[in-house]
């Protein structure tokens, strides 16, 4: 019996529907190929809002509306982008509340979903909640993240710093000006200390400089008045010896030779004594030089620590100048500080009421007023969106709402003037925040706890618990944990099979 896998025949009659195969799979692949391009390209083309042709006046801040699938990016004179974006699909909805930018990558690829293209990703959760360009099918599609039209993300990207301030809100809101007596008024002193730290830090920096190089100098012209002693005498010590070898080679007999040996031996003993009090009278003469030479090493020493002294004292009064943010939770009933993503503050504070309400409120300090003293602040309130009418699906299809251009509202300064008045901060936690406050820094007042996305490298997390959380519920690691979705150089894109269905994108 012929075996199939051996014969010639049987080999061409099973090749003949396996390249037909691979070659209707190679247009397959084509065809899709072309069809994804032409899509991303029909992507990239959504529009967005812009009423900003420089650079935007810090502090900016993101505002994410999830009912109306819509970004607005506000800056100290008002919203300055607007887009529409793709939030998480329901089981996953990209969860409403307080975040910041606390990485930022141009390039990346996710970890979790099939190699997705991220492009102009800016991280608010070390889980995995991002900002990021991608499609926008116009409803939400994501697994939690905000995709926004590709050329929006790249213009926030670039305007954009860590830090920056990103709200999650169940309906579309905007900040508005406040004035209230228990916002932090601002002190002057510390951008004068900075400055002052920074001018002793150069000073500093300039005496170590200056030290360095007179120890070298010093050392230097030691070591040269060393050699100079070191070798007068070595050549009259060669010269003496010499002297020796000519005495012994002109006698004329063994007893001559010797005595004058031994003549030479007492002379160049005498000679020794000799050179051994010019060797101590030259090391006296050269003990100014040495003595010299101690003291610029000593002296560049302590200009070394005092430089590295300087350096650490301008390095923590830059760091005040960081923006502080300070968050009180009516849950906790305690006050939390944190500045350049570092806490350095927590106690308690007093909330009249404490079993009722108190909101959700974010107060930014936008900038100094014309006195110099203290700051304009703006606020925006989060209100739950199933309280308002139509809110029953407020991740759900939002193709009605958001072709309405539905305009955001503005928030009512009075709820937050209220909860203003039902806090009392301790004193000494108010005089030193108020010594650190500066335009950028912010108070979040809220109902709610810290969220566990709260931890290392990170500003607060605030999430609204009667909102869906599906999106960060899904991916929650721990309150310290920090993922890497970062994609290594030479690593080749990774292709989904041909055989199973579209891969995943958040």
């Amino acid at each position: 019996m012929t075996s199939y896998f051996v014969s010639p025949k049987y080999k061409q009659t099973w090749l003949r529907p396996a390249r037909l195969a691979i070659a209707s799979l190679a247009v397959v692949i084509i065809v899709a190929d072309h069809a994804g391009a032409a899509k991303g390209r029909n992507e990239r083309a959504v529009a967005f809002e812009s009423r900003i042709t420089g650079e935007p006046a810090e502090p900016i801040m993101a505002i994410v509306s999830v009912r109306n699938q819509r970004i607005t990016v506000y800056d100290a004179k008002g919203w300055v982008l607007r887009a529409p974006v793709s939030s998480g699909q329901k089981g996953r909805e990209t969860p409403a509340g307080i975040f910041s930018v606390i990485e930022k990558q141009a390039e990346h690829y996710s970890n979790l979903y099939d190699d997705a293209y991220m492009p102009h990703m800016q991280r608010i959760t070390w889980s995995g909640i991002a900002l990021h360009g991608g499609p926008l099918p116009g409803h939400p599609a994501s697994h939690g993240c905000v995709r926004m039209p590709y050329d929006f993300a790249k213009r926030l990207f670039g305007m954009s710093k860590l830090g920056m301030r990103v709200i999650v809100a169940p309906s579309d809101v905007t900040p508005v000006e406040i004035i209230h007596p228990a916002v932090f008024p601002a002190q002057l002193r510390a951008g004068s200390v900075a400055a002052a730290r920074a001018a002793e830090a150069d000073e500093a920096a300039n005496k170590a400089d200056q030290a360095r190089l007179a120890a070298v100098t010093a050392s230097r012209e030691a070591a040269r008045a060393m050699m100079r002693v070191a070798e007068n005498l070595k050549l009259t010590a060669e010269a003496q010896l010499a002297a020796a070898d000519r005495t012994v080679a002109s006698a004329w007999s063994a007893e001559e030779a010797k005595a004058q040996a031994e003549d030479a031996k007492a002379k160049a003993a005498a000679r020794a004594a000799e050179f051994e009090a010019q060797w101590a009278a030259a090391k006296a003469e050269l003990q100014p030089k040495f003595d010299a030479e101690a003291s610029a090493r000593e002296a560049a020493v302590m200009a070394e620590n005092a430089r590295v002294v300087a350096v650490e004292a301008a390095r923590k009064a830059a760091l005040n100048l960081e923006p502080v943010s300070v968050f009180i939770s009516r849950k906790t009933q305690r006050l939390y500080v944190r500045q350049a993503f570092q806490p350095i503050l927590e106690g308690p504070v007093t909330i009249r009421d404490a079993d009722r309400p108190i909101g959700t409120h974010v107060f930014t300090a936008v900038e100094r007023t014309g006195s110099n003293a203290d700051m304009r602040w703006s606020v925006v309130s989060l209100n739950s969106g199933h309280a308002d009418a139509g809110a029953d699906e407020p991740h759900g299809s939002t193709r009605e709402r958001r072709g309405q251009a539905v305009e955001p509202m503005a928030t009512d300064p009075g709820g937050a003037k209220a909860a203003l008045d039902r806090i009392t901060i301790p004193q000494d936690a108010l005089d030193r925040i108020a010594g650190i406050a500066s335009p950028r820094s912010s108070l979040i007042i809220s109902d709610e706890a810290l969220s566990s996305e709260t931890g290392k490298d990170t500003e607060f997390v605030v999430l609204m618990s009667g909102e869906p959380q599906g999106g960060i519920k899904f991916r929650r690691r721990g309150p310290e944990t920090k993922v890497r979705y970062e994609r290594p150089r030479d690593r080749l894109p990774s292709w989904p099979s041909p055989f199973g269905g579209p891969y995943s994108t958040r």
